[in-house]
């Protein structure tokens, strides 16, 4: 423990050093202006992500205007993860690949259910796209779920992660910040008929995991390509560090299959297909069973057994068309698709008893975009339309299962942002944009929380949002001032009114028919400075929160065993912090990054208390101060790389009344800070045969992110193995 309150103090240390880093990086790019410096060479994607830079300014990135820009040029704080780096640091799952973002902390409920917070919001207030289609539905439920983890990340080229209120262009749910994972595509274009594929494969020893991937590409000249792949996972009983030890029953397998195929009408239009499945078996919630390891104090759950079996489809179809001639419209794209999301639960009470439960969802989606130059400005316009069919079960409750049973969902959105430029080399930039949403819910089968009798819900929300964004050049390619206005909307789902199950640990949560929309508004304002060896972006935001939908508790549980909960607008608060992130190339072959978020947040909520008292409290899981460093060798001659990276993490004591209730998950008192130090490296043995070794957590520290119901792995050694062919 000394050790680490050690590191940790160091950590606070690090942390202004990262800091220091990112204001020289500011005054090089400065200096590289007075002294006439020429504008930076485009950078190779790839290898910006391999150096764990979070500043790939040069990425061309779809996902903050629904359309193609520079992250430099953008108005909001954008990080983008790559392929490159998802290999070399051998993330997990998708969660994971998120994990040194600023600004974002991932809590795992368990392992195989992880939940990215993004500025303080989790769950249905943050959105997750998969090229551009929603993976959030109506059954997603408020706090940690596990829905993320039912993305591979060894299909993704890239997460696109765009930070703050996102609703004008993408509607309910984008508050805390929108990730568009943008698949693989097929690789093997060229003349004729060409194929080929790679094979991977990753070891873990705490993890006590084997993955392995096989994939096959395959094209037709440079018009038509398809790509096949397959990846099976077994995990283990996680080991956490030099005391916890082993943890039982946190294993689970995984498989997953993906196709892609795609037509090239000419150079700037092609039609693609693409089909997903993910299946997961007995993912457990350990926290909530006898199996549950302490730390720090906190306490075992009361089920013998509570495994999750999870399956994901997703079929789309997707036109994309650029330069577009003798056309009012210079862009088009289109999407149809068909999602579907299965979650069957086997629950064993202490007692004995034996719950099973779940639902399905099939999510119809389609959605129609167009970009149009005029002379007041490029417009982006368009329309998207889901319809969720959601029938659910439960061996305990003959009306509903966790949600409500036949029921349906209907979100329809209209929205439409004018990019316009201004000044004599197009120095400023303004995006304005407006969205109408309309949602429905209608549910046959609920249960009455005071009757226990059958009835229906159905109710309808409309909203109109606005977007207010600016970036100003004060150096072309070198330095931006960015920041604005973004409002926020989150329609009640299916879950909000309908749910009936148990919520956060020991609570009971109760159908809520009448429940309003959630508003917010987003301000922000940061600078991104480049020159060709150093790179930094810092922002400050504010959310402002209205009519947030909590949880009031109904019930002394000491009556009738359990903390009833009950849903209803009355969180009213805010959240704030600061971003930052930094990257130097100090020579051809050493670089340094980093990155460091902080926020503080409140939001009016109801005590455990019998009758319920209103009062203001802490954000639920507010991250604390969270530091990522690292430095990098890359030698551009060489075959090989090594990098070393810390993580500091500050103590997470800032909680709310449902944190402290909560004891399964967070320990009396707050989360303990950690530090965490890696090492890895990979050899290119040949072009087709890369090896990679990860050596993490090399002081075996027992530790665990804020709100997490397991620990981490402790000291743990992954080897990783690419082949292409």
């Amino acid at each position: 423990m000394l050790k680490c309150q050690r590191l940790v103090g160091y950590g606070r240390y690090l942390a202004v050093m990262a800091m220091v880093i990112g204001v020289f990086s500011v005054g090089q790019a400065m200096a590289a202006e007075a002294e006439g410096a020429e504008a930076p060479v485009a950078a190779d994607t790839e290898a910006a992500s391999a150096a764990g830079s979070p500043l790939a300014f040069d990425d061309a990135v779809i996902t903050a205007r629904r359309g193609s820009e520079r992250v430099f040029d953008s108005p909001f704080m954008i990080n983008t993860v790559g392929s490159r780096e998802i290999l070399e640091r051998a993330y997990r799952s998708t969660p994971e690949a998120l994990r040194f973002v600023p600004g974002v902390m991932v809590q795992k409920t368990a392992n195989g259910q992880g939940s990215p917070y993004i500025r303080g919001f989790t769950s249905f207030r943050t959105l997750f796209l998969i090229d551009g289609v929603r993976l959030n539905n109506s059954t997603f439920r408020e706090g940690p779920n596990q829905y993320w983890a039912t993305v591979d990340p060894l299909t993704v080229q890239r997460y696109e992660i765009v930070k703050g209120p996102s609703s004008v262009l993408y509607g309910s749910d984008a508050i805390g910040g929108t990730v568009n994972a943008v698949t693989r595509d097929p690789y093997t274009y060229g003349a004729g008929f060409n194929a080929g594929g790679r094979a991977y494969y990753r070891v873990s020893s705490a993890e006590n995991s084997h993955t392995g991937r096989g994939e096959v590409s395959a094209s037709f000249d440079q018009q038509t390509g398809f790509l096949l792949g397959g990846t099976g996972r077994h995990f283990g009983d996680v080991i956490g560090g030099q005391d916890v030890g082993r943890q039982p029953d946190t294993g689970y397998d995984e498989y997953d299959v993906d196709f892609k195929a795609e037509h090239y009408f000419n150079d700037s239009t092609r039609l693609v297909l693409s089909h997903q499945r993910v299946r997961q078996n007995n993912v457990p919630r350990t926290h909530s069973t006898v199996d549950a390891v302490s730390f720090h104090g906190t306490t075992a759950g009361s089920n013998l057994q509570r495994d999750l079996d999870q399956e994901r489809e997703l079929t789309y179809v997707q036109l994309h068309a650029e330069n577009i001639e003798d056309s009012f419209i210079d862009t088009l794209r289109g999407s149809l698709s068909w999602h579907v999301q299965s979650e069957t639960e086997d629950r064993i009470r202490g007692g004995g008893a034996r719950t099973i439960q779940g639902f399905d969802n099939g999510s119809l989606g389609v959605w129609l975009q167009a970009e149009s130059p005029t002379e007041i400005g490029r417009f982006t316009y368009g329309v998207e339309y889901y319809h969720d069919n959601v029938n659910s079960f439960s061996t305990g409750n003959s009306i509903q299962g966790p949600v409500a049973d036949d029921a349906t969902y209907d979100l329809l959105g209209l929205y439409v942002q004018d990019q316009i430029l201004f000044g004599e080399n197009d120095e400023l930039e303004i995006q304005l944009g407006g969205r109408f949403t309309y949602a429905a819910a209608d549910a046959d089968k609920v249960r009455d929380p005071v009757t226990s009798s059958q009835i229906s819900v159905e109710n309808d929300w409309t909203a109109f949002t606005g977007s207010a964004r600016a970036v100003y050049h004060l150096v072309p390619d070198q330095l931006n001032i960015f920041g604005g206005v973004s409002q926020g909307f989150r329609a009640p789902n299916l879950s909000d009114l309908t749910r009936f199950d148990i919520a956060r640990s020991g609570e009971q949560e109760l159908p809520a028919p009448g429940l309003d929309p959630e508003h917010y508004i987003a301000y922000e304002v940061g600078i991104k400075a480049q020159n060709k060896d150093a790179a930094v972006q810092v922002s400050y935001f504010y959310t402002d929160i209205s009519d947030m939908i909590v949880r009031v508790p109904q019930d002394d549980p000491a009556t009738i065993g359990v903390l009833e909960v009950a849903k209803v607008n009355a969180g009213d608060g805010h959240v704030f912090g600061v971003e930052l992130g930094t990257a130097w190339n100090v020579t051809e072959s050493w670089s340094l990054f980093g990155n460091i978020a902080w926020m503080e947040g409140e939001i009016d909520t109801f005590t455990a208390t019998t009758p319920a008292v209103a009062a203001t409290e802490y954000l639920s899981r507010v991250q604390p101060i969270i530091t990522n460093l690292g430095v990098r060798y890359d030698d551009p001659n060489m075959p090989w790389y090594v990098e070393f990276t810390a993580t500091i993490a500050d103590r997470a004591d800032k909680l709310s009344s449902g944190d402290v209730r909560d004891t399964s998950r967070i320990p009396p008192g707050g989360t303990p800070g950690y530090a965490i130090l890696s090492l890895r490296g990979g050899y290119q043995v040949t072009d087709q045969l890369l090896l990679t070794l990860g050596l993490e957590n090399l002081t075996d520290e027992d530790y665990r992110v804020h709100g997490s119901g397991s620990n981490e792995p402790g000291f743990n050694a992954i080897l990783g193995v690419e082949m292409k062919f």
